[in-house]
């Protein structure tokens, strides 16, 4: 069972995802597997941290003064939610989430958001490094295509089964957001 020593992570949920550039993803449910599991969260006062991404290069769509910077309708923080920003793929890297989470005896981390092959991995196996419990929602995360050096294209289901292969073979346990509500304390 989750108790209070587990927290939601809501990692660049952001307006920049609704960008045609993200058009490939293969899990179109995503944002409302993330959307029930915050309503959990929230009904059962357990922690949730929103995870901002913010680049300074104003071609992204995380581009820190750009239209894709809001947070989107669906996974909008609330009074009390903590938020971090970030200007890498990686949570961890020059934020505070570790200190946060560590100062509020958390030690089981519920990672969802965009995208598993990029800021998800990369965050998930950190904080696995870190000593943390982690746990993926498949239906609360996604991919889009990924091209790689040659032009040769990897379709987003593709890139996501296999990035959740590897995550699950060391870094974290693969579960659907049902089964982390199942879960969660009466």
């Amino acid at each position: 069972m989750f108790e209070q020593d587990t927290a939601l992570i809501v990692l660049d949920v952001q307006k920049a995802i609704d960008d045609p550039k993200w058009n490939s993803k293969n899990n179109p449910g995503y944002v409302d597997a993330i959307a029930r599991l915050l309503t959990e969260f929230r009904a059962r006062d357990l922690p949730v941290i929103h995870v901002r991404h913010q680049e300074a290069n104003p071609a992204s769509t995380f581009y820190a003064n750009g239209p894709g910077q809001p947070f989107k309708d669906e996974a909008l923080p609330i009074d009390g939610e903590t938020v971090i920003t970030k200007s890498v793929n990686c949570a961890f890297i020059g934020t505070d989430l570790e200190n946060h989470l560590r100062d509020r005896g958390i030690t089981r981390l519920i990672f969802t958001g965009v995208v598993i092959h990029n800021s998800m991995d990369v965050s998930i196996r950190a904080a696995h490094c870190l000593g943390f419990d982690c746990h993926l929602p498949l239906d609360a995360t996604t991919a889009i295509d990924v091209l790689d050096a040659n032009g040769k294209r990897f379709d987003a289901q593709t890139v996501f089964d296999l990035y959740a292969a590897v995550l699950a073979s060391e870094y974290c346990n693969l579960t659907q957001s049902s089964d982390v509500i199942a879960a969660l304390p009466a």
